[in-house]
């Protein structure tokens, strides 16, 4: 397979870039598949009481004699009782008290169609959209929307589902011909109740078979979407790079993590008295202030390279260096840079090693005043 081949899925990067740009997997015709059969079923359920509803204020609106009253015949009279047989068909009509009225009939409608979207894809809030795109306006771009293969196949699409619905809406007939044939022998309203009906069975069933074509639709348009995002190797290497960085300045970054660290775990030799050493592998410093501590603290410590780093600015510094092997690993092991060297943390053996080593620090330094502190902490 090629280098260029999309033999990829998409990663979540990707389908998440996609849809901050509005491309997502969505079915033109599924809400409005919905929203024709819940209205279909609503009339079915209540709009015999809604209908009955319109013929009485109907019949009122029609013996209204807004004409004959003799208060009407100036203008002034005339426009306000028409604005108030207005008023009077809107709060009829619209009337939130009533359950059967058509405010909660267009309310239900509009919810399932915002429902019916959000389940598509989501809640997706795109302000950019609202602004004016002028290369919309292109006409050779308009032309190539128009005669694309998705223009295509959505017009073959839109043609099948023509056929399919003109199909089942013929069979829905067909099988009621000998009752369209027998209402010649009813009235006229039984007629038009029947015709209701017939009319109201009919697109029950189309919007079923719509609901239906919308669904498979759905799943077309989420396939063709992934298909759409495939990526190649090249996307991907990118992709990553991307995310976690160029590899060299990623590898630098570490680097200099890395010494970062070894710096400041050695930052604190240059104010230490003096150095226990393994000799070679480990070494730790150490400071005491009699005035301020109670007992001698680590001030830095490492293992074979930064162990190096500490003997090396030690002896820059001309701080004493005294090799203790068990001693030197015990502090490294058990006590943390500017944590006090206490009893509780080593054993009174230890103690009494580390008394030894200050007490020759401090010789070597010429600082003999300072032996009667550290028989004070060892203590």
């Amino acid at each position: 397979m090629a280098e260029g081949d999309k033999k990829h899925d998409p990663t979540p990067r990707r389908l998440e870039e996609a849809r901050e740009k509005g491309q997502v997997a969505k079915s033109q015709d599924l809400a409005a598949a919905i929203v024709l059969l819940l209205a279909v079923i609503l009339l079915l359920t209540i709009g015999k009481e809604i209908v009955a509803d319109m013929y009485a204020h109907a019949q009122i609106l029609l013996s209204e004699p807004l004409l004959l009253i003799p208060e009407n015949q100036e203008r002034d009279g005339l426009s306000q009782s028409v604005q108030s047989l207005f008023h009077d068909t809107i709060l009829r009509y619209l009337n939130p008290m009533k359950p059967a009225s058509l405010f909660y009939f267009f309310l239900l409608l509009m919810f399932t169609a915002i429902v019916a979207n959000i389940l598509q894809i989501g809640f997706l809030w795109m302000p950019d959209k609202l602004n004016m795109d002028f290369t919309r306006l292109d006409p050779i771009k308009g032309f190539g929307r128009i005669f694309s293969m998705q223009s295509v196949v959505r017009l073959l699409m839109g043609i099948v589902k023509i056929i399919i619905c003109a199909a089942i809406a013929w069979y829905a007939v067909e099988g009621s011909i000998g009752e369209i044939l027998h209402q010649t022998e009813n009235e006229t309203n039984q007629i038009a109740s029947f015709l209701v009906w017939l009319l109201l069975m009919v697109a029950l069933k189309v919007a079923v078979a719509l609901v239906i074509l919308a669904l498979i639709d759905l799943m077309y348009q989420r396939w063709k979407h992934m298909q759409d995002l495939r990526m190649t190797d090249e996307e991907i290497r990118q992709e990553v790079k991307n995310m976690i960085g160029d590899p060299q300045i990623l590898s630098k970054r570490r680097q200099i993590q890395r010494e970062m660290a070894m710096k400041e775990r050695v930052q604190g030799t240059p104010e230490a008295d003096v150095v226990v050493t393994n000799p070679t592998h480990y070494a730790v410093a150490i400071k005491y202030d009699y005035r301020t501590m109670r007992y001698p603290v680590v001030g830095a410590k490492g293992a074979d390279f930064l162990a190096r780093q500490i003997k090396q600015i030690a002896a820059e510094h001309r701080i004493p260096i005294v090799e203790r092997k068990l001693l030197a690993r015990t502090l490294y092991d058990k006590v943390e840079i500017g944590i006090p060297i206490s009893p509780l943390l080593v054993s009174d053996e230890y103690m009494t090693m580390l008394a030894e080593v200050m007490g020759l620090a401090y010789r070597l330094a010429g600082r003999h005043d300072l032996d009667h502190e550290i028989e004070r902490w060892q203590q």
